[in-house]
């Protein structure tokens, strides 16, 4: 037996798992035919592109949560509780990473997806997951956070995400994390937004076609919500349409997209 201190590298992890006791977490799950997007990826793959699930969830997600807006906030405080509703659609994801030789979560922002194109989420996504973390500016905060003592460090994480301006930008208006690489079929897990969704693999299953059964791609897709924010309902909501566009998706044409404004550029 062996005891030792708390390695410096899980303490984000710990600051953010003892910020997020005050949410009020409810878990639904659907199953999604990802038939549309195994073969989009394919014709994809074929012309020399790669987009993986967590960019198509990230892609459809922002667009839902831009057409629901009262799931696309935050709240804050007890005694008098403030709601914000963002104008902007911002998605934190999350990766398995090793740091000075301890396995921990890391997780960034994309800002401004529901106007960032499939092919502009897979770039970020592609970036962040070839770079490294010791030397990236997004990553930053975490390595501060690593040094300063516990009672510094706890407060600065306190001051970067508990106001709701900051929120945003900090922790994201939507979470995706995903365990899809692992035979994990459905998880639930609280990303510290509103809404939180958990990948799990996409596996040949079952389903019933024109009162026939065939086999199909299927993925399970859970979501955590937020009761303090939303209710049951406006979660089914957001779930439902979720699925929709994902299974909605068509192979030989990519997921339609808004037109970037005057002088702005896609992702």
């Amino acid at each position: 037996m062996s005891v030792a201190p708390i390695a410096r590298e899980r303490r984000p992890t710990l600051r953010f798992l003892d910020e997020i006791r005050s949410f009020a977490p409810v878990h639904l799950d659907t199953e999604v035919d990802m038939t549309g997007v195994r073969a989009h990826r394919a014709a994809a793959h074929a012309a020399g592109r790669h987009y993986s699930t967590t960019s198509y969830v990230l892609h459809a997600a922002a667009r839902v949560l831009a057409a629901r807006p009262a799931a696309n906030a935050a709240i804050r405080g007890r005694v008098r509780p403030r709601v914000a509703r963002y104008d902007t659609v911002n998605g934190k994801f999350t990766m398995d990473r090793t740091l000075g030789g301890e396995r921990v979560v890391l997780s960034a922002v994309l800002n401004g997806l529901e106007h960032t194109s499939l092919d502009g989420i897979q770039e970020q996504l592609d970036r962040f997951r070839d770079g490294d973390p010791e030397t990236m500016p997004e990553f930053a905060g975490a390595r501060l956070l690593r040094r300063l003592p516990w009672p510094l460090g706890t407060l600065a994480f306190r001051a970067g995400v508990r106001p709701l301006r900051r929120r945003s930008a900090t922790m994201g208006t939507f979470a995706v994390t995903s365990l899809a690489h692992r035979p994990v079929d459905g998880f639930h897990s609280v990303g510290g937004t509103t809404i939180t969704l958990g990948l799990g693999r996409t596996a040949d299953r079952p389903v019933v076609r024109d009162g026939r059964v065939a086999v199909a791609p299927v993925m399970r897709l859970n979501l955590t919500f937020d009761h303090r924010v939303v209710d049951g309902a406006e979660a089914a909501d957001v779930l439902a349409d979720l699925r929709d566009a994902l299974e909605t998706v068509k192979p030989a044409d990519p997921p339609a997209d808004p037109a970037p404004a005057a002088g702005e550029e896609r992702g």
